[in-house]
């Protein structure tokens, strides 16, 4: 039945339209950083394809006046009592339905406290585990978490319990099928991947950060599109080109977190890009990322709760990237990885398949079966891994595909390490440096005019052998930017030596390298 609503005078009619949004008027309606939402079903979807963006199915629209008249219109017979003579010259009292003016409205939309009016903290596109260990599978609005469940697929209810002929199903379909013919470089790959699939589930449950993940292969048509896929398709994803500029990336992270997706993927970077963003850096170590809203002069803060890929050939990471980024690295060995013979497939041209909504909803049944089994069994965690601000959460994913008998998780992290280009030119640089000074001390002036090429008749000679640090453009820096260099690095280890920084007896900075002793 459609709620009558009274109004009259001006202060009148912003005290009735408040109390009857507070007393819960207009359905589907929340709370979120001080303002009113209003989910609502986007029009218009279609299937995507892999590499597509794959929004959630609803919004959470912020409530504009414009928008709260059609709400009005929509869930409230609003009027006033006006008076008119009869034919008998009686006064007569009618109602009128009105729309409140555009000013009564946005006064009634202006304060930032609406008691009793639920709070919404996200919006997820498949289930997740609630911090008590139960699965919040029920779609819609959840009081317990505060999440509104808008599933991408479907899906029947997933047993709390699982059987175990249901558990060994799961991991046979996805270890034996789905997964099973993907050209994993090592056991490492595959394990870092099913926990990456995992992860979006388990998130609130685990309380933890997530790290970068980087899915990249030596060939062209390897894979690494489907398995971005995997997630996104499942979760939302939103597919964006990658900005080579800190500036840029910061803007479209921020443009990014007011989308409703669950993954965001900087998919096909250009082969051998070097992942090294003190931006991106930023973004992965923090729980909230804050910004100046795009065309405002505020601040917004927004809650960190994506998963972040990208996707490449040959992709090498620097900076700090290398501690914060998990990696899929695919390996198919042959000239032309898209010519394979599918027919023996366990799920035939998969980049398809993974875009069918019933296929989707398969992924994900079996994945849960494999969640709620592990929870089941006490959420064992495995207590020796670290992974710096990630350690829950590698301790957490580690736990859970032990569980399940999948080796090899994080495993490959020196080869992480191995793709680092910052490591890697630091680790040459030092080990050079150590070779042609020993430990002899030596200010920036001194170390940049031992870089000088020598002219040896009609050759130059470089007698770094292309091994002396360079600035970000790849020139060899001047003294005053290698002694801020230095400066910088100085007690960091790279491989097995570290620089080391003092003064001289006339109180120059001077600095040294010193090899690892035992």
């Amino acid at each position: 039945m459609t709620e009558r609503l009274q109004i009259g005078t001006g202060p009148e009619t912003i005290r009735v339209l408040k109390a009857a949004l507070v007393n819960g008027l207009l359905p589907d309606t929340y709370v979120s950083a001080g303002s009113l939402v209003h989910m609502e079903a986007v029009s218009g979807g279609l299937t995507a394809a892999a590499d597509e963006d794959s929004p959630l199915p609803v919004a959470a629209s912020v409530v504009t006046p414009a928008g709260l008249a059609g709400l009005l219109a929509e869930h409230a017979y609003v009027y006033r009592a006006k008076s008119r003579k009869s034919d008998t010259g009686d006064p007569e009292m009618y109602e009128e339905e009105v729309t409140p003016p555009r000013d009564i409205l946005s006064s009634v939309l202006a304060g930032k406290t609406w008691p009793g009016v639920p709070p919404l903290r996200g919006i997820i596109g498949a289930p997740v585990l609630r911090r008590d260990g139960t699965l919040l599978q029920q779609p819609g609005y959840d009081p317990a978490t505060g999440l509104y469940l808008a599933s991408k697929v479907a899906l029947p209810p997933v047993p709390d319990q699982p059987t175990p002929e249901q558990v060994a199903e799961a991991r046979h379909f996805l270890l034996g099928r789905f997964l099973r013919d993907f050209p994993w470089a090592s056991a490492a790959d595959r394990a870092n991947y099913v926990a990456l699939l995992a992860t979006p589930i388990l998130r609130h449950f685990t309380r933890s950060l997530t790290p970068f993940a980087l899915i990249d292969a030596t060939m062209p048509s390897s894979g690494k599109t489907i398995l971005t896929a995997g997630p996104g398709m499942l979760y939302g994803q939103r597919v964006m080109t990658w900005a080579y500029s800190d500036d840029e990336l910061r803007k479209s992270i921020t443009a990014v977190l007011a989308e409703q997706v669950g993954v965001v993927i900087w998919d096909n970077l250009a082969e051998g890009s070097v992942i090294d963003s003190a931006v991106l850096a930023q973004l992965v170590t923090s729980g909230v990322w804050s910004d100046r809203q795009l065309g405002a002069s505020r601040n917004i803060a927004t809650v960190n709760d994506r998963l972040w890929m990208a996707t490449g050939n040959n992709l090498q990471v620097g900076g700090d990237m290398a501690s914060r980024t998990v990696r899929v690295h695919l390996d198919p060995d042959m000239p032309r990885p898209e010519l394979r013979d599918q027919s023996g497939f366990g799920i035939p041209h998969l980049d398809q398949w993974i875009t069918d909504p019933a296929n989707q909803l398969t992924v994900l049944w079996h994945l849960l079966v494999l969640v709620l089994d592990w929870t089941r069994q006490g959420a064992p965690r495995v207590s020796g891994l670290s992974m710096r601000q990630f350690t829950p959460w590698a301790q957490a994913l580690g736990g859970f595909l032990a569980h399940h008998g999948i080796d090899g998780f994080l495993t490959n992290a020196a080869d992480v390490r191995e793709i680092d280009e910052d490591e890697t030119r630091w680790r040459a640089f030092l080990t050079t440096w150590h070779d042609r000074h020993g430990g002899r001390a030596m200010t920036a002036a001194d170390l940049r005019r031992d870089a000088e090429p020598m002219q040896l008749g009609s050759d130059v000679n470089d007698p770094w052998d292309g091994q002396f640090i360079t600035t970000h453009n790849g020139r060899l820096p001047n003294p005053l930017q290698l002694g801020r260099m230095l400066t910088g690095q100085a007690g960091r280890w790279r491989g097995e030596h570290v620089i080391r920084a003092g003064t001289n007896d006339r109180g120059r900075a001077v600095y040294w390298v010193e090899p690892h002793q035992g």
